[in-house]
């Protein structure tokens, strides 16, 4: 299966309960009026993509309607997917010129963020570099297990202490390690947890310290995993994070099972966080790297009708 088939099989869900009604809504409407527009609104809406984000769409929709003349509501699709596209902007890739570069990836229990680090050391091994997974979420239990599990699978090194232990001190052994051994990659699990801000800026100033201190121009990532299927939640937890820390890019998991993929947009807008990555499915080689041309080319495909 190609790269388009997979996202656009994995945003089936979020397809027919928001661009599908759109396009059918489009068919039974003879006339452009305030009552489609509402009608449009009332669907983003629903379709997690939120109010704020929703009302910008139908009225920028509405200007540009005006501006071509448009009078064919069949129209309208083409100017909604114009619009989109422009929401999305230019995808933007990781930075990982550095040898080593640093990813570190944040994230609330259950958004899927050790299966996220599972899935990047794979891609990254599989493109011929070499990996280290730091194991720096010490206080989530079997956190440390599971990565273990995942480094086994991908074949790459694993560095843990116990748990409990300093999160910060498990990155420097991970620094250590890979100046060692010259690996290409270290990607470090840290932070899961968002009830206690001044504890978590207290760890991840921490750690910043010592990856400036002992890479000073290392280039580094920070990623934020958010479940798709969690809808205006994980909007809310992207801005929250987003108040705390200096986030370079969001993982979007779990968009091959829910219909509320709209949430991208409303972050995208809400906050201009660049998506990097992608979860289309469960296995091993289904984190995809975000194209914002094909995924709203799948938003909006009409195959299926």
């Amino acid at each position: 299966m190609g790269l388009f088939d997979k996202i656009k099989n994995s945003l089936a869900k979020t397809r027919n309960n928001i661009f599908g009604k759109i396009n059918n809504i489009l068919k039974n409407f003879s006339k452009i009026d305030d009552e489609l527009f509402e009608e449009i609104e009332e669907i983003l809406i629903m379709g997690d993509v939120g109010i704020k984000t929703s009302t910008k769409i139908c009225d920028e929709l509405k200007n540009r309607v005006k501006k071509n003349k448009v009078t064919e509501p069949s129209k309208i699709y083409g100017l909604l997917e114009e619009i989109v596209c422009e929401i999305l902007g230019e995808e933007q890739r990781l930075n990982v010129s550095t040898k080593p570069s640093i990813i570190l990836v944040i994230g609330v229990n259950g958004v899927g963020k050790t299966t996220t680090i599972g899935k990047l050391a794979a891609k990254f091994e599989k493109e011929g570099k070499s990996v280290i997974i730091g194991a720096a979420d010490t206080f989530r239990a079997a956190a440390i297990e599971q990565l273990e599990v995942w480094s086994n699978r991908v074949g790459c090194d694993l560095i843990k202490q116990n748990e409990g232990s300093d999160p910060a001190a498990v990155v420097f052994d991970c620094i250590s390690a890979a100046k060692a051994r010259k690996s290409d990659i270290i990607i470090c699990d840290t932070a899961g947890r968002l009830h206690n801000k001044k504890n978590l800026m207290a760890e991840l100033t921490k750690i910043n310290k010592i990856i400036d201190r002992e890479l000073p121009d290392v280039s580094k990532e920070v990623l934020l995993v958010l479940d798709a299927a969690t809808g205006q939640n994980a909007v809310n937890q992207a801005r929250e994070f987003k108040n705390s820390l200096d986030i370079s890019g969001l993982v979007l998991t779990k968009l091959d099972g829910t219909a509320k993929g709209g949430i991208i947009l409303a972050i995208k807008d809400d906050l201009d966080i660049p998506v990097k990555f992608i979860g289309v499915g469960e296995q091993i080689d289904d984190l995809q790297e975000f194209n914002s041309k094909l995924f709203v080319e799948a938003l909006f495909f009409k195959g299926e009708e």
